[in-house]
């Protein structure tokens, strides 16, 4: 069954102007399908065919053999995990579970706001900055390229792509103030505590 790029769950101004349409049709149109349709060349009639996402990049992560696989079917995964994090309004308070869980592992919003800046600005060429839920604590980190969470059987609640695909249209170089525009203006705080382990 071939992978397909799922539709954006809002229109490619709504984020503006935090997040350009030009940056989207770019993002989203151009390098999220591109992904896709190398994906699909790739797993065409191989073992991989019929596999979930989610267990392609587990089956493929640290065979060189297989990174061209790796890095399509996680870079869609982490693709298709970034869009619905975030929606026009987004920022502002967060639903008292995730704020409490947020409060007791970091020791405030604004601290973890913080780590999480620190770990994306510090993220040495491309990559990603996670929230994550790690042996029931909430941690945040930074992965290279299109490693994610699922490589190391971790929960991922939010994810922000600091690839410079993702920013560079709207921020230059200035990798932190996307971050920090990302946190507080366009993550969606409801989506986030939803993906938070029962």
């Amino acid at each position: 069954m071939a992978f397909e790029l799922p539709d954006l769950p809002y229109d490619r101004s709504a984020l503006e102007p935090y997040m350009s349409s030009k940056t989207l049709e770019f993002h989203h149109g151009k390098h999220h399908q591109t992904y896709v349709t190398n994906l699909n060349n790739l797993v065409k009639d191989t073992e991989f065919a019929n596999m979930s996402l989610e267990e392609i990049i587990k089956k493929t992560y640290n065979d060189s053999s297989k990174a061209g696989i790796f890095n399509n079917a996680s870079q869609h995964w982490n693709h298709n995990f970034f869009w619905p994090s975030m929606k026009k309004g987004g920022g502002g308070a967060m639903p008292s579970e995730l704020e409490s869980r947020i409060k007791s592992d970091f020791g405030s919003v604004e601290k973890f706001k913080e780590d999480f800046v620190a770990k994306g600005a510090g993220q040495f060429g491309s990559g990603w900055a996670w929230l994550v839920v790690n042996n029931g604590k909430l941690e945040v980190n930074s992965t290279p390229n299109g490693v994610d969470p699922l490589c190391f059987d971790q929960t991922a609640l939010l994810g922000c792509d600091v690839w410079e695909h993702s920013y560079y249209l709207d921020y230059q170089n200035r990798r932190p103030d996307y971050i920090k525009a990302f946190l507080d203006h366009l993550v969606d705080w409801e989506v986030v505590a939803s993906r938070l382990p029962g």
